[in-house]
């Protein structure tokens, strides 16, 4: 027999009998096949009536039929999905119960018209599921082609994202060996240091004596001689200059004096050329000759050059009797000699560090071989600590949660934009994301990157196929965004879907300074409820 108007093929089974009809989910209550479709509910779950809108207000709340009184436990969900329509042509579906001759043609559900079959007020709904299929296995073949395209970047994408990865790891490995290396070469620029320190405590000062004050006199006097060299040195090059630009001004003025009119009459030229050639007439001294230029010449020269002054000579003091002790060594003969000297300065460190003689006390800087040791062994330092901080942000990058496959690392930093109404929107993957005013002015940050995680949703799809749809989906939240006037600081949820590009689709605001957004991305192509276990790790 006939499946009766309604009802769809997975639902048929129950209406196979000619005689008696068992409501679906209350099998204790049985009905005549003519109380099927007779536009009156007799099974509290409607199945009786799966080609009218007699049951479309049926509920878990609605009250006991007086056949179903003595069935305490009897379900009062409906149960069936809606009034089936076959589409002919198209796709089957259902339509709601409450849509069943309703005097509105749904054909957006039911192409071929079957669900106004009353035909109230003498609306007749013809069949559009042949022009309908068409356009929508058109659609279709391009969503298949889009897919099957995503799917192709999605593997690109996770390529990319093992290489990106295994570069840290290596990266890692490398830095690993480099500190290891960096270790040795601090403990021996320590060891390095101590023994300059050991030495420097050790080294034999000289006395400066009774020369000191004419010493420093000597300085004095170099420093200043010098200081007065560099000055004529400068002042000569001004001469130089200043003679220049005298002589070039006079040629400008005597070629003036030659070509000037004396007939135009007027005053300013005349009294102009009056005083040129009153300045001509005077007697002008020389401004330097050859021979003075050769004397200061010879003046602007070093003392190391002239050999004038030696102040060699003068900065070599008389030698103490100090000194003469210390200069013990050179008596002895060359094969003993640096044993000597070197005996005596462990000697001399030996009663520095027991306390026995004070160390010596340096006027000035330290030695340059201490200040060596003390900057290379500065310079490993910071060179081993620079090696473990980047170490420690590889491994906390490597422990954060990338989403499948790592997939977010081929896309992290990469930015997309969508203009929507006086705002641009944009998005850049696990870093923030952004609302910009066309009219100018600052940006106002919409939140900033926390944690992959994952939603379910509920949308219909769009024949373009740009739409979350139906399930769940990943989700990218970014939080503490810039603080919204009297009221939270400012978040967004991205909510992503399979697409081939990737594409801002949709911005809401779905309350107070909360935002959401509908992206397309290969990203989460075929990944669609794996996000959860991966995406709940907190990536801040």
């Amino acid at each position: 027999p006939s499946r009766p108007r309604g009802v769809g093929p997975d639902h048929a089974k129950f209406y196979k009998s000619t005689d008696l009809f068992t409501c679906i989910s209350n099998p204790s209550i049985k009905l005549s096949t003519s109380q099927i479709n007779d536009d009156y509910c007799d099974c509290p779950d409607g199945s009786d009536e799966p080609g009218t809108s007699a049951c479309s207000y049926l509920s878990d709340l609605s009250p006991a039929y007086a056949s179903d009184l003595s069935t305490d436990n009897a379900s009062r969900s409906i149960a069936l999905p809606g009034f089936y329509c076959k589409n002919k042509g198209h796709q089957p579906s259902y339509v709601p119960f409450l849509s069943v001759n309703d005097g509105v043609c749904d054909h957006d559900l039911c192409c071929d018209g079957s669900d106004e079959w009353v035909h109230v007020g003498g609306l007749k709904c013809e069949d559009k599921c042949k022009e309908v299929g068409k356009e929508w296995r058109k659609n279709d073949e391009q969503r298949r082609k889009s897919l099957g395209a995503a799917g192709k970047k999605r593997k690109e994408l996770a390529a990319e994202a093992g290489r990106i990865r295994k570069q840290v790891e290596d990266r890692i490995q490398s830095l690993e060996t480099e500190i290891q290396g960096s270790v040795l070469k601090v403990k021996s620029l320590e060891t390095a240091l101590a023994d300059a320190e050991r030495q420097e405590r050790g080294r034999i000062v000289r006395s400066t004596g009774k020369g000191s004050k004419v010493g420093s006199l000597i300085q004095m006097a170099k420093d200043r001689i010098e200081e007065l060299r560099e000055s004529l040195v400068d002042v000569r090059v001004q001469r130089d200059t200043g003679k220049s630009r005298l002589s070039e001004l006079e040629t400008i003025l005597s070629t003036f004096q030659a070509e000037y009119n004396p007939n135009f009459n007027d005053e300013g030229v005349k009294r102009a050329v009056r005083s040129w050639e009153d300045y001509v007439a005077r007697d002008r001294p020389a401004i330097g000759n050859d021979a003075q230029d050769r004397d200061l010449d010879e003046i602007a020269k070093p003392d190391s050059e002239t050999g004038v002054i030696k102040w060699s000579d003068w900065e070599e003091g008389e030698e103490s009797d100090v000194d003469v002790l210390y200069k013990i060594e050179e008596y002895l003969p060359v094969a003993v000699r640096g044993w000597v000297d070197q005996k005596l300065r462990d000697l001399r460190i030996l009663l520095v560090e027991n306390g026995v003689i004070a160390a010596s006390t340096v006027s000035g800087d330290e030695s340059k071989t201490l200040t060596d040791a003390r900057n290379a062994l500065k310079v490993a330092q910071e060179s081993e600590s620079s090696l473990r901080e980047e170490l420690s942000e590889h491994k906390d990058d490597l422990a954060k949660g990338y989403g499948a496959d790592d997939i977010f690392r081929a896309l992290k930093g990469q930015c997309i934009s969508k203009d929507s109404g006086e705002y641009n929107y944009e998005l850049c993957w696990l870093e923030r994301t952004t609302q910009k005013s066309k009219k100018g002015g600052s940006h106002t940050g919409m939140g900033n990157f926390a944690r992959i995680d994952s939603i379910t949703v509920d949308d219909d799809l769009p024949p373009d196929g740009k739409g979350l749809g139906s399930g769940v989906r990943v989700a990218l939240r970014y939080e503490n965004g810039q603080h919204c006037w009297n009221g939270p600081n400012r978040s967004t949820l991205v909510v992503l879907a399979c697409a081939e590009q990737d594409e801002i689709w949709k911005i809401t605001e779905e309350e107070k300074c909360v935002y959401r957004m509908e992206v397309g991305t290969p990203a989460v192509c075929e990944v669609g409820g794996k996000g959860k276990e991966e995406g709940a790790k907190d990536e801040l």
